[in-house]
């Protein structure tokens, strides 16, 4: 039985990762399992220079889900270079570094330098953070900009380029073709959903951001409906995400078309919530006889 994955030509033992901003480094997690068995780690999103983030509080719960407004606070990429990258280069699985920038020089910057770092095996262009006064979300809400952005990166790197799209679009499929025809590997999808909550004693909002972005279970749903409209639209790979808690829910998202999925906010919940879905698709396969996880991609019938 065949789990094992290949995205833009990086291999993984099985198609389950986890997305930027919910792992940390991953070291945080490593007392949890192995992450050697992990397909894939994406990293806390990495700009040039350390960031703070915003101002607390920056996570609250939600129904089915939570509101977050980190806003990219990260090390720096000086220090994850020679702080971080030690310790991922050890779990012999692939490092897919995720990148974000206040403009394109940035990008490119950060690109040009990582992919002289032996072990990075690609990156995950953030261009879909709703939680960031400059670059983030602004490349991501207009095709035009997402063209030109991945453009320039396709010119600075020979690394596969993975766009993370923001679904805070009116066309989510549009952002996606623009990403494929500028050079993009393939396509992770969703971010979060731009929401907001209000504590009704004080009358004042629950995050210091004001607004957030929602994930978890609640927008579940919407991911599903984009990956299958993102599947119908490219050619390039697809990695889905957006409330996934469990192997039937990772299903789902195969089913409607990605290649492999990233799991977030569970990790919050359940700290050995991957591994609990590597083998859930595993076991499900086998009781159903598929003997290879390529033959559930995208096999929805709408008939």
């Amino acid at each position: 039985m065949n789990i094992s994955v290949d995205i833009a030509g990086i291999k993984m033992k099985n198609p389950v990762m986890v997305a930027s901003g919910t792992f940390g480094y991953g070291e945080e997690y490593s007392s949890f399992f192995d992450l050697g068995k992990l397909g894939a780690i994406v990293t806390k999103s990495i700009t040039l220079r350390a960031r703070h983030g915003n101002r607390p509080p920056r996570i609250t719960e939600t129904p089915s889900g939570m509101l977050n407004a980190i806003g990219l606070q990260n090390v720096g990429l000086d220090r994850f270079v020679s702080e971080k990258m030690p310790f991922l280069r050890t779990l012999g699985i692939p490092i897919i570094v995720s990148i974000s920038g206040e403009d394109e020089t940035e990008y490119i910057e950060i690109a040009e330098r990582l992919s002289q770092i032996p072990d990075v095996s690609g990156f995950e262009v953030n261009i879909s953070c709703p939680n960031v006064s400059k670059g983030g979300m602004q490349f991501g809400a207009d095709h035009r900009m997402t063209y030109k952005l991945i453009k320039s990166l396709r010119c600075a790197t020979k690394l596969p380029l993975i766009v993370k799209l923001s679904p805070n679009v009116t066309s989510i499929a549009k952002i996606a073709v623009s990403a494929e025809s500028a050079g993009a590997d393939a396509l992770s999808l969703i971010n979060t959903l731009l929401g907001m909550s209000i504590d009704i004693k004080s009358r004042k909002p629950k995050l210091g951001n004001i607004t957030g972005g929602l994930s978890g279970p609640a927008v579940r749903p919407v991911a599903i409906r984009m990956v299958w409209q993102v599947f119908n639209a490219v050619k390039i790979p697809l990695i889905g995400m957006g409330g996934i808690m469990t192997a039937e829910d990772a299903l789902e998202f195969i089913i409607a078309g990605a290649k492999a999925v990233s799991i977030g906010t569970a990790n919050f919940v359940n700290p050995i919530s991957t591994i609990e879905i590597i083998n859930g698709i595993a076991d499900y396969m086998q009781k159903n006889d598929i003997a290879d996880v390529h033959d559930l991609v995208g096999c929805l019938n709408v008939r």
